[in-house]
């Protein structure tokens, strides 16, 4: 009998630990929840800041020419200086303009002198004629020469204007308030009339910076005249500020104004070319110079924003993972549009009723039953305003 109860608590013992066993193999295959944490989208106003390459212009440049052929003896500035419109740049070899003025005034002298003649000399014809000592075609003839001989004065006159203003080119003046380059020529260089370039000369403040933009991008810019349906109600609001960042990375302090648009769009890069004055009091800012162009004050109407840290990027495309219906996660595909802060506009792929998963995506695939934590914006540190990372729209 003892031998029996023996054989009998052996099996049973056998028996509870085969499901034991079974028991433990179907909790370790039973597929774990990921803890992830997750949010709402929402729709909102957000201000875009939008940044285009761009290149610093003068206001004017001027390439400072003689009108005469000569040359240069006297240079009365230096390299880089200041000067102001009608300030004395250049004196060209004048010796030959004078020469030619004095063959002018002596030209002159000799008509005038001859002019006077034939004038006495028709005085007195005209004596005669009255006592018909002599024929009306002697006369007729005599107030022919007259008229010549007036004509050859007013010649020469002119002669000795046009010798005299030779004479006053010899200087050449700067034609515009501006600082000039350093690639002058020296005193020495005969300079060719119209073609020598002797100095550039160029206004720095305010300062242009050039950039280009695309059509929709324009066409942002005057949306509140086209939401009004009008476009003269709005014609006196200012146009976007823009500032600059240099090419070493620094901001430059002052705003700048968007002043000129081209009147058509190039054809081979359907864009658009600006040009923004930006004050340059100290000159510090010169032509040629790059800078990277932010165009501020763009708002994006009822956009609807994902969290930067929600999207995952595969080659060339976007994706987030979202709960679905099933508390499981899903994977959807996205069309990014401009980074606003801690965000990115969303412009195709979700739809406002979505949760996207922010947290807990190291390990995390598509289809994979979830542990939710719900959180907000404030409680994961988002903000619209905490970066200051642009769009470039290069």
């Amino acid at each position: 009998m003892r031998k029996l109860l023996a054989l009998l608590s052996v099996v049973i013992l056998g028996v509870s630990l085969i499901f034991a066993g079974c028991g433990e193999e179907e909790q370790e295959m039973m597929p774990q929840k990921a803890a992830v944490k997750a949010m709402k989208l929402s729709k909102q106003d957000v201000t875009v800041k939008y940044e285009y390459p761009g290149q610093l212009k003068g206001v004017q440049d001027v390439e400072v020419h003689s009108r005469l052929s000569g040359s240069i003896m006297e240079k009365y500035f230096n390299s880089g200086d200041t000067v102001r419109a009608g300030d004395a740049l250049y004196r060209i070899d004048s010796r030959q303009y004078e020469t030619e003025i004095l063959e002018a005034e002596a030209n002159l002298h000799k008509a005038e002198a001859e002019l006077r003649n034939a004038q006495d000399n028709l005085y007195r014809n005209e004596m005669l004629l009255q006592s018909d000592a002599i024929s009306a075609q002697t006369v007729s003839n005599q107030r022919a020469t007259v008229e010549a001989d007036l004509a050859t004065v007013e010649s020469y006159k002119a002669a000795l204007r046009k010798a005299q203003e030779n004479l006053d080119d010899t200087i050449v003046y700067a034609p515009i308030n501006g600082k000039l380059s350093v690639d002058d020529v020296a005193v020495g260089t005969y300079a060719n009339a119209g073609t020598t370039k002797l100095v550039t000369i160029g206004s720095l403040n305010p300062i242009y910076v050039q950039f280009s933009v695309s059509e929709n991008e324009y066409l942002n810019l005057l949306r509140k005249s086209m939401e009004a349906g009008t476009f003269e109600e709005d014609m006196e609001a200012p146009p976007p500020k823009i500032k600059i960042v240099l090419s070493n990375g620094k901001e430059y302090p002052a705003e700048g104004e968007i002043v000129a648009v081209d009147r058509g769009m190039t054809d081979n890069s359907s864009s658009l070319t600006l040009k923004a004055a930006v004050p340059n009091p100290y000159e510090l800012l010169l032509p040629g110079m790059f800078a990277r162009v932010r165009v501020l004050g763009m708002t994006e109407k009822n956009a609807l924003i994902v969290p930067q840290r929600a999207v995952q990027q595969l080659l060339d495309e976007n994706f987030v993972l979202v709960v679905d219906k099933d508390n499981k996660s899903l994977s959807k595909k996205i069309v990014l549009g401009e980074k606003v802060g801690s965000y990115y506009i969303v412009k195709k792929g979700l739809n406002s009723d979505d949760v996207v998963i922010v947290e807990g995506l190291t390990t995390l695939k598509s289809g994979q039953e979830l542990e939710v934590t719900t959180v907000t914006a404030d409680e994961m540190g988002f903000s619209l305003n905490e970066s200051d990372e642009l769009v470039d729209k290069s």
